[in-house]
């Protein structure tokens, strides 16, 4: 009998058992491994569902808070329309309008309202020549740039004149410049009285007297 033809076989069936064994352990691993990819795998997929919902539910929460804030803009915007309705149609603006007109038209108007009448005859006789009714210079120590300043001033009248204060017609003379600061406004504001009141022959008396309207 041949001893290596017996042996050769005996090992290669021994390898093939071996290699057997091996790959059935491999195989066995492999499915074990398997089962466990597929336990995580199924984790993973329970944690995707669950931060899925959640992140749904925060969207919902994002749309409702939009939702409500839209409504409030909307509300506000309306306050502000009805608020601005109320305030063009009061009757505090529609007063003060017409304020502004009747003032305006006071300015615009050319009327002046005489109180006193003024008697030209009587004027021209004390004074010897023709006076013209509010004419400022008829006041001594008032001569045309003075008159012009206080025309300027918004004085335009004897009766004007006669209301200003001693303060009033200084500051219209030192507003005009040093040139205009050495004049003495005292007496002339009574002098304007007397002329509105037609007092020609008393106010005549007393300018003779009068050193420049002092």
């Amino acid at each position: 009998m041949c001893i290596p033809c017996i042996l050769i076989p005996l090992l290669v069936g021994l390898i093939s058992a071996i290699l057997g064994y091996l790959l059935g352990k491999l195989l066995s691993k492999g499915n074990d491994n398997s089962d466990d990819l597929r336990i995580q795998l199924g984790n993973l997929t329970k944690d995707r569902d669950k931060h899925l919902s959640l992140s749904n539910s925060l969207s919902g929460d994002v749309d409702s808070w939009k939702t409500k804030f839209g409504s409030l803009e909307a509300e506000l915007a309306s306050l502000r329309a009805n608020a601005n309705v109320s305030v063009d149609n009061s009757a505090d603006l529609a007063t003060i309008a017409q304020l502004r007109a009747d003032l305006e038209a006071c300015r615009n108007s050319k009327l002046s309202v005489t109180l006193l009448p003024f008697d030209a005859d009587l004027a021209a006789s004390v004074y010897g020549k023709k006076i013209k009714q509010d004419d400022l210079k008829i006041v001594e120590g008032i001569g045309p740039k003075i008159e012009e300043l206080f025309h300027a001033a918004g004085i335009n009248t004897w009766k004007g004149l006669s209301e200003a204060s001693f303060e009033t017609c200084r500051a219209i003379l030192d507003g005009g410049g040093e040139q205009y600061q050495v004049h003495d406004p005292g007496t002339w504001p009574k002098q304007s009285l007397m002329a509105y009141e037609g007092k020609w022959a008393e106010l005549k008396a007393w300018q003779d007297e009068l050193d420049g309207g002092k």
